[in-house]
């Protein structure tokens, strides 16, 4: 099924409307996507990003200035994937007003953070799952290869997650390298999935596993490395000689 999504004093729209949109625009404080199943995704910087769904507020891994989110829709659920900087960052949650927020984070994340929130969290481990708000959570495995137990991400530490928002699953890669349990992925409706050696994944490991998993649509993101930005125009080219049937997007992570 395809969408039209509208924002007060914003309207997405195309010739021919796909049901998942991407804005790098500020969204309007309280704006929300009133179509049944139309899903937003916000980019907001590097590992951190806005959902909306179902006039809900998903908020991924929130960090950095904390202005980046101060014209931001108040978020029901937080998603944090691991334990540095980029993912975990409790002065940025500090300024966030997060009284209606449900936390979801794995258990090394929990053990870090200050005792008053850890009482709006669930600790997922890898494999485990919940339901909050109606959407459906599975935390799913990230780590480096071929080590697992590399120290930068080793297995069983962090979690990538599989939300199921409605009729549509969405999977958050976090930080991972190109490992089996992302490659068995199933029906997946959109993907986020990173890319920045040496802490992830390279642009041609990340378009192998994308075509392995085959996602109807999918955003690279968390792309900032020790050289730079890596190259997601070849990582477009990579998937579109590889299936053309899966649409990847490119739209603005890191602001000027």
């Amino acid at each position: 099924m395809r969408h039209l999504i509208f924002f007060p004093l914003l309207a997405l729209a195309c010739s021919d409307p796909a049901p998942y949109a991407a804005d790098a625009t500020d969204i309007p404080p309280g704006a929300d996507v009133p179509v049944e199943e139309a899903i937003l995704i916000h980019p907001i910087q590097h590992s951190a990003f806005v959902i909306t769904w179902n006039e809900q507020h998903i908020l991924v891994d929130p960090h950095g200035d904390s202005e980046l989110y101060t014209t931001l829709p108040i978020a029901g659920l937080v998603l944090l994937t691991d334990i540095h900087g980029d993912h975990l960052d409790t002065t940025t949650l500090r300024a966030l007003d997060l009284t209606k927020a449900q936390l979801i984070v794995p258990q090394a994340v929990m053990d870090l953070l200050p005792v008053d929130m850890r009482a709006q969290c669930i600790a997922l481990a890898n494999g485990d799952s919940t339901k909050v708000k109606g959407i459906g959570i599975e935390a799913i495995p990230m780590y480096n290869m071929p080590d697992p137990n590399d120290p930068r991400h080793p297995k069983g530490r962090g979690n990538g997650y599989l939300l199921t928002l409605g009729n549509e699953r969405v999977y958050i890669s976090g930080d991972t390298e190109d490992i089996a349990e992302l490659r068995s992925l199933k029906n997946i409706d959109i993907a986020l999935v990173c890319m920045n050696q040496p802490y992830t994944m390279t642009v041609d490991q990340a378009a192998s596993a994308v075509l392995a998993f085959a996602p109807k649509v999918v955003y690279p993101y968390h792309y900032r490395g020790k050289d730079g930005l890596s190259d997601v125009e070849r990582f477009k080219q990579l998937v579109d000689k590889g299936d053309k049937a899966i649409d990847v997007r490119l739209v603005e992570w890191y602001p000027k």
